[in-house]
């Protein structure tokens, strides 16, 4: 893979089919380690195809982009996070994410968000949210960032959450 440090992601163009997209794999990679300090995961792959690859099929943790649209729409979600949400990739593209909240944890997602916008990164968090089939479970561990490219487009916001836990029955 290419040193990140020496890479611009001025070639990212937006969303398209963001699966395995290298570009934005990178963009995913590089805006986690810049603003947050540290990386995503360790590098497990030997190019950036393989990165993108990785993130959308075996990354252990969800992963998850909306784009900066006024009312954000999902452009991104991992397997995992497929999994988590019970929707598939055709049914995750373009929902709107607030949808993923659960009602009574709206307030706190528009937090979290001004947080993110506000400061480029928010950790720690953890929140309620919804499945496809109406049950509400709980994120935790989760880390929201702003996908900044080098120069400096912002183009939505990403976040991971490494595990969940399902509230009552």
């Amino acid at each position: 893979m290419t040193d990140p440090s020496r890479r611009h992601l001025d070639r990212y163009a937006g969303p398209s089919d963001l699966r395995e997209d290298p570009s934005f794999a990178i963009l995913l990679l590089d805006s986690y380690r810049r603003l947050v300090g540290v990386n995503l995961c360790p590098p497990v792959w030997a190019s950036d195809a393989e990165a993108a690859q990785w993130l959308y099929e075996d990354a252990p943790f969800g992963l998850l982009a909306h784009d900066t649209s006024a009312d954000p729409l999902f452009m991104y979600a991992n397997r995992t996070a497929q999994r988590a949400f019970g929707y598939t990739w055709d049914e995750f593209m373009g929902l709107p994410s607030r949808q993923s909240a659960a009602m009574d944890a709206q307030q706190d997602r528009d937090a979290l968000l001004a947080s993110v916008n506000e400061h480029g990164y928010a950790d720690g968090y953890q929140g309620l949210r919804q499945h496809k089939g109406g049950q509400i479970f709980r994120i935790e561990d989760v880390c929201m960032w702003n996908l900044e490219a080098f120069d400096g487009t912002n183009h939505g916001q990403a976040a991971v959450f490494r595990q969940i836990s399902s509230i009552g029955s």
